[in-house]
Formats: C-alpha cells, structure tokens, sequence
C-alpha cells in the first residue's frame, strides 16, 4: 500500500484522486461526487500540493470520519484505512445513485467537484433511470381525444384480455392511464392516434441503400404509428428488401432467408423497447444494405448493468413497455431478447452478428459469402430458378392478372420506382417469369405484365397459390 500512496501522491490530484490537509466543509461533497461518478480515494492529511502534512489517526478522528460520512443520502459504506499519518478513506461508485447531502447534489469533474444545477439533476435522474420516461405522465396528450380504439382492441386481443371492466379501469390498470385520465407515455406509445404529433422522435425510420454504403437510398419508411404497428411495419420492411432462397426439389420447397427472421425481429423489439426515449435527437434506424443489416437505437446499455453482464443479465430502461410487450408475447421473458438473437445466429449459420453500444445500440446482421452459402444449400435448378428471390415471388403473386407497373408496385404497397424495378420486376422480366404485353414498346404508356408459363409453374410449386 505504501508504494500505491507513492504513486498517488506522485500523480497528483484526478479525477479518482483528492488531497486534503484536514476535515473541512467541503469533505462529504468530494465524498458525495466520488460516489456519484467513478469513485475514489480522499488522502487526508496530504496538502493541494501533494506535500504530506499529517493528521491523526487514531478511533478519535476515524470517529468524526464516519459521523461526517453518514450525512450522505443514501447510505454508503466507505472504507477508512490508515498509512503511517495519513487517513485513506476509499468511496466506491454508488449502486444506488445519486447520492446527496446537506448541500445539495454533486459529481467529479476532472479533477474536481462540482455542484449540480437543475437541469444537471433532473438529467441525472433520467440517466441512472430513476425517472422512468415511460411511466410519466404525457403534457399534451388528451383522453379520450387522442385515444385509438382499434389499436387498443388489437391490444387486449393480443394479450387475451376480455374487457369485463370499463376502458378507463383497464388502462389504470396497465399503467397507460393516470388516476385523473391522463396519458402516460406508454399510454400515448401503444394506444395514441397521432404519435408523430405528440411523440415525434418515437418514429421508427428504414432504408434500403443501393450497395453496401450509406449513398443512394433506393426506399426510406418513416413508420409512425403506434408501437406495435412500428415494429411489425419495420420487420416487414427488412424481409421485403432481403433475398430468401428457394430450395426446390419436386413440388416441395424450403425457403432460406440471408437473415435468421427471430433474430431481426427480436432486435427490432429491442430497440423500440429500451431505446432512451429522453433522447429526442434520433429515433431506431433500420438500414438495408446489400451485404448486412444494421439496427441501432439512442441510448447504450441502461444504468446498472456493467457490459461483463450484457447478455445474461437484464436491467430495463423503460420497465412499463418491457411490460406490455411481454402481456402481447412480443417479449418472451425478462432479459432473454440477447440470448435468443444469438441463438438463431448460430442455428442459422449463414450470417454474422456484430453488437456494438456507447451512446447507441447497435446490431448489424452481416451475410456470409452469400453465393458461397447459395451453393452449399444444395439448391436445385430445373425448369424454374432455385435462386428466385423474396421479392420476385412477391411480384409473381400480384400479377396473377396484366396489370401496369404502377399497379404492381401500389399492390405490393412500395414507393421507390427504382427499387421495384432493380429488385423485382428486371429479375423477373430476366428470368422468363413475367412478360410484357407490348414487347416490342417497352416504354409504352399502355405498357403491363402479366405472369408467362415459367412463373405460373413457380407459383404451382409454392403451395398452389395460382
């Protein structure tokens, strides 16, 4: 220890480190600060200057130590040890933040420590979760005005609850409505009409990019419904702009996604469920690029869990919609979402996945050698393609009648011309599944497309859809 007290005094002052000649008035805020921040070491009896000064060590002073310790709110129990004559009084980073005294509210600042203002408490609150966003009550969301009976009818069908008791009680009940019917947050995520009014940056945002850089946007969605519609709007979102293969042997196939489908939609749930909705300065992306997936959400990990325990052990940042999703069974149990997007990566053998956090959680979904994985598949290739993708047999299904390009591309609900036609209607057109009806105008007015022999036998395949 004494070489460890030769080093510190070496080292000087920092943000784990401070001198003091004697017990002063401003002790328990540099004790209150450590606590609040990374913890540290107080060495009394040692001058700003690190020159050593002495102090008694006796039970007399370790007394008055501890007395002044106490006035710290919560309790904290810090170590006071004594080396030669000098008292070493070590603050561990407290488990239960913030910790306060008479004097208010302070952190570490570098090398010193500072007092919190307002806005600095209320921001810590809200980052040490101990103000939930989800369980506040919204301002300007009114009831029953910006209530949206179908949204909560799909709810309580979910969650197979029959309504025996009025509206109101039910939503007191899961906590979306307060005791005067007023929205909480998760009240106007779930069951609100107009959520990109009252909570704009609750917007789940995709795109699909042409290659593998972020530079042309061939489709871009801005979902902005409710929180259950936003994240089955984004994994459709991901499957439509995503290849899955077919293995055809006779009248049988099994389709094979470049993308484990558990994996995509477990990490879409988590991004709108522990996403920090204090962080108005982004919404979840969900990018679409040629050779991964990338999902990412404001907010790393919550207060209180260390990244050793990522994975194994859950601390939920908005507890009250981790709730509700679990009444739906969109969450299965509490702290197993991780676990079970790296089990269907494993078992699906054919993607990466890469999980990175700081002040954003993000998962990206790489494809393995996608052609490599194509061949070892065992695919078959006869009188169609075995390598037809989602996305053609999507367009196969809507054109069981001639129709135009307009009305192929409003039947499978997409906006993006120059994503129709690179993804869906050239491969189809190139592999003989659909044809023109004025071949010899390709850019007629009057132009449409209808099914040829080879996609009415693909469909035949698929279960009989034709």
């Amino acid at each position: 220890m004494i070489d460890e007290l030769t080093s510190l005094l070496q080292a000087g002052e920092g943000y784990h480190t401070e001198f003091k000649q004697s017990i002063d008035k401003t002790f328990v805020e540099e004790a209150c600060a450590f606590a609040n921040s990374g913890g540290g070491r107080i060495l009394l009896g040692v001058a700003d200057d690190g020159t050593i000064k002495g102090i008694d060590t006796d039970n007399v002073m370790r007394s008055r130590v501890q007395d002044t310790l106490s006035q710290i709110e919560p309790q904290l129990h810090c170590k006071i040890e004594a080396i030669a004559n000098i008292l070493v009084i070590d603050v561990p980073e407290g488990v239960d933040k913030p910790y306060g005294c008479s004097k208010g509210f302070f952190m570490r600042m570098g090398a010193n420590s500072q007092k919190l203002t307002r806005n600095q408490i209320i921001e810590f609150y809200q980052k040490e979760g101990r103000i939930r966003f989800d369980e506040l009550r919204h301002a300007k969301a009114v009831y029953p005005d910006d209530f949206d009976p179908d949204a909560f009818a799909r709810f309580l069908k979910l969650a197979g609850i029959t309504p025996a008791v009025e509206r109101e009680v039910l939503l007191r009940n899961l906590d979306c409505l307060t005791e005067d019917n007023r929205f909480t947050n998760a009240g106007v995520l779930f069951f609100a009409r107009d959520i990109d009014f009252l909570l704009n940056h609750a917007t789940v945002v995709c795109a699909l990019y042409r290659g593998n850089e972020k530079v042309t946007i061939l489709d871009k969605k801005d979902f902005t419904g409710n929180l259950v519609d936003n994240i089955d709007n984004a994994l459709l979102f991901v499957k439509r702009n995503t290849k899955v293969r077919y293995k055809i042997e006779q009248a049988q196939h099994e389709e094979i996604p470049d993308y484990p489908e558990v994996a995509l939609r477990e990490t879409i749930i988590n991004a709108v469920c522990h996403r920090d909705y204090f962080d108005k300065r982004a919404n979840v992306l969900v990018e679409v690029f040629a050779d991964r997936v990338e999902i990412s959400n404001p907010g790393g990990l919550p207060s209180g869990l260390a990244p050793k325990d990522f994975g194994s052990k859950s601390v939920a940042r908005n507890p009250l919609i981790a709730s509700l999703l679990h009444r739906i069974d969109y969450i299965e149990k509490m702290g197993t979402g991780i676990s079970r997007i790296r089990q269907a990566v494993a078992e699906h053998s054919g993607t990466e996945l890469e999980l990175n956090y700081n002040d954003f959680f993000t998962a990206t979904f790489r494809a393995m050698n996608i052609e490599q994985s194509r061949r070892e598949s065992g695919q078959v290739t006869g009188q169609v393609t075995g390598q037809v993708t989602g996305q053609v047999l999507e367009l196969l299904w809507v054109a069981h009648e001639e129709k135009s390009k307009k009305a192929l591309m409003e039947s499978l609900e997409l906006s993006g011309r120059d994503n129709f036609e690179k993804l869906y209607l050239k491969p189809a057109l190139e592999n003989g599944l659909i044809e023109m009806t004025i071949p010899d105008k390709p850019n007629s007015r009057l132009q449409k497309y209808r099914l040829t022999a080879k996609g009415h036998a693909l469909l035949q395949q698929d279960g009989n859809h034709e």
